[in-house]
């Protein structure tokens, strides 16, 4: 696609005009201006220039007839050196996929974008320009946002080439081409000032022409519109107040009743672990009886139109695993016509956009660079991509998934079998190197009981699901309805999961898995574990602002799921580090010293208790969640489990200082060789 900033005629480098000359040069000559504005606000259907009520306007799938008369693409065919068995196999695509024949064609790899546009331009006698400057388009910020987010595709942009003159920048890759052939025809007169460009180049220019608005637009957006549902306040005042009056209270009542305290924490403890555990135990009847798959073995796209599906990767740092991850996402079943990727990364991390623009993409791969600011996070990075996507579903990766490659396929049927209420479709995580060391063990064992179990539970009975952060299948409206994703929130997955049942959305789960691979080193866990805590956190805090107001928004059932998943499971967490010190020390004290008062045999029974229900719901669902082929050691679970919590205890504790220190920042998770020994060997089973 062209980047160079050479063009087929003198004076195509649209460049801004001076100062001065700006007023007059902006100025249209009423005839194209009007045009303009009919190309901006009128689109007809696939993409036609313009709505004009009572002509026929003509699909993709018409136009598959090509030696009709007064057709153009003919005479295409010569210009592209295309064959007969090429056209008719891309026209048909096009004709089931509700596509345009040339996105097919381009799409398919058997012309470039480049090599369209300027055929195209040769045959209807317009000018072609390879790059477009994002300084001499007449577009504002606003404007830009609404351009780049249409799903007819980009309209005609007016703009000021290097002699001060006004032009109509046209992509005609995204346009009706006999349409677009008939409509300068009669408007010769207008030939002079219309330059074809890839439609890729003319979004790029009209993105960094809006950056700064779409930037705000990522950043402040949701504290805007649900300033009340934003992380950008870690407390409120109403907030800080309460928990001022508790820490102060707890130290007074410290002093003065220390035993009282340490029995009413410990009942408190055991509470939340018996109901995380009894949630875990209920939530086994879904690995118990399991629904039925959704998937064939063989699936086929059916014969029928078929959306725009637009995928994000947010990439930070992540240059080792460009390849495997393009990898991966060439082997997503769906129409390339319909399909468009978005590798989301910040404009300063030049080694992964390095790593990237040493591969040859696809047209339908797009790299969006996220300019610089404050917070540096994900979601911050996919609030801005989103402005570039037109899809009528989106899907969110990370690096170094693997999807399977009929899961959209399998998304997109769930979709279109439910009403509007169902938001989003949440694909399991499997772990391919759980087999790496004790710790890629232990995380595969809690994933599979969150993914098999858990979340599959919640969504079948309608009840609140709290969101992984990857393989998030969403409808574009609701996503954006209901605000999308916090910039503020470190965990924006659990966080969306929970606004989108508040704003009356339901989200299920799906069969068709993701497979990533598990952190093996203590220090890269224990990074990404703080952040989902501090996560966790968060999002408790911003949804419990008003208790009330979350019970009537969700019910009782879905109430019960958020404090149960995430407040009681911070509680259980966080309490462990002091639990089994003091089981020892109960424990030597009851067997060497004697005159054990009353409260250090209730405090020693609490505090077996809360080991045993804990321990035995982690393992219990952990267990039978897994599938047949993997419960093996049984033992070794049993005897990892004690450390492993306690590391989630640490990760927990580490968190709640975070919160207080940085509640923004983003604690990296970095993949590839140097930080991962994935298991080959099982990895190649299971895939």
């Amino acid at each position: 696609m062209g980047a160079s900033s050479q063009a087929d005629g003198p004076g195509d480098t649209v460049l801004a005009p001076k100062p001065s000359e700006r007023f007059e040069t902006a100025r249209l000559p009423r005839s194209l201006a009007e045009q303009t504005v009919a190309f901006a606000h009128r689109p007809g259907p696939h993409g036609s220039l313009i709505d004009r009520s009572g002509d026929r306007t003509t699909s993709g799938e018409e136009m598959s007839g090509a030696s009709k008369a007064g057709s153009l693409w003919p005479m295409m065919h010569i210009l592209l050196g295309l064959n007969a068995e090429t056209w008719e196999r891309a026209a048909r695509k096009a004709g089931l996929a509700g596509a345009l024949p040339q996105r097919e064609l381009i799409a398919g790899g058997h012309v470039s974008e480049a090599e369209f546009v300027r055929a195209a331009a040769r045959l209807m006698g317009v000018r072609f320009l390879a790059d477009v400057r994002a300084e001499g388009l007449i577009i504002t910020g606003e404007q830009s946002h609404q351009v780049l987010g249409r799903r007819e595709g980009l309209p005609a942009v007016t703009a000021v080439d290097s002699t001060g003159r006004c032009v109509l920048l046209i992509a005609p890759s995204e346009l009706d081409l006999d349409e677009l052939g008939a409509f300068l025809d009669r408007q010769r007169d207008m030939l002079k000032g219309v330059i074809f460009v890839c439609a890729d180049c003319l979004r790029r220019a009209i993105g960094r022409r809006g950056s700064r608005e779409m930037l705000r637009r990522a950043i402040a957006g949701l504290k805007e519109t649900l300033p009340q549902l934003s992380a950008h306040l870690v407390l409120t005042g109403r907030q800080g107040v309460v928990v001022g009056f508790l820490l102060a209270g707890l130290v007074q009542c410290l002093v003065l009743w220390p035993m009282e305290v340490a029995l009413a924490a410990y009942i408190l403890a055991f509470a939340c672990c018996v109901l995380c555990t009894l949630m875990r135990v209920v939530a086994l009847t879904e690995v118990l009886w399991p629904r039925q798959p959704e998937l064939p073995a063989e699936v086929e796209m059916p014969e029928e139109g078929v959306p725009v599906y637009s995928v994000l990767v947010a990439l930070y740092r992540e240059a080792e695993v460009v390849p495997q991850l393009l990898t991966a996402l060439g082997r997503l079943v769906w129409p390339r016509s319909r399909l468009e990727i978005k590798l989301v990364c910040e404009e300063d991390d030049h080694e992964t956009l390095a790593a990237i623009r040493s591969i040859e993409l696809r047209d339908y791969v797009q790299v969006v660079e996220v300019p610089s600011s404050t917070p540096r996070t994900k979601p911050k990075a996919l609030r801005y991509a989103l402005q570039h996507c037109r899809g009528d579903f989106v899907v969110i990766y990370d690096a170094e998934d693997r999807p399977h490659p009929y899961q959209l396929v399998e998304a997109w049927r769930r979709f279109r079998r439910s009403d509007q209420i169902l938001a989003c479709l949440q694909a399991p995580l499997v772990i391919t190197n759980g087999w790496g060391s004790w710790l890629s063990r232990m995380f595969a064992f809690e994933y599979s009981a969150l993914f098999a179990a858990m979340l599959p539970w919640l969504g079948s009975h309608r009840l609140v699901l709290p969101l992984g952060g990857t393989s998030n299948h969403f409808r574009r409206h609701a996503l954006e309805a209901s605000g999308a994703w916090d910039p503020y929130n470190v965990t924006e997955d659990a966080d969306l999961g929970i606004r989108l049942a508040r704003m009356g959305y339901h989200s299920d789960t799906i069969l068709s898995p993701t497979y990533e691979d598990a952190p093996t080193r203590p220090d890269v866990w224990l990074r990404q574990r703080t952040r989902w805590f501090k996560g966790w956190l968060q999002t408790w805090l911003v949804h419990m602002r008003d208790p009330r107001a979350l019970f009537r928004d969700i019910g009782a059932g879905s109430f019960l799921v958020v404090q149960g998943l995430v407040f009681c499971t911070l509680i259980a967490v966080m309490s462990n580090v002091f639990m089994v010190p003091t089981l020892l020390y109960g424990a030597l004290r009851h067997s060497f010293v004697e005159g054990v008062t009353a409260y250090e045999r209730i405090l020693f029974a609490l505090n077996v208790a809360n080991l045993l229900f804990g321990y035995a719901g982690f393992l219990t669902i952990g267990w039978y969640s897994l599938p047949p082929r993997k419960r093996e050691g049984l033992w070794r679970y049993a005897l990892y489990t004690p450390g492993y919590w306690f590391m989630l205890s640490l990760a927990a504790w580490r968190a709640a200082w975070q919160l207080y220190r940085k509640p923004f920042y983003w604690e990296k998770t970095p993949h590839g060789r140097k930080q991962i020994q994935p298991d080959t060997k099982r990895q190649g089973a299971e895939g």
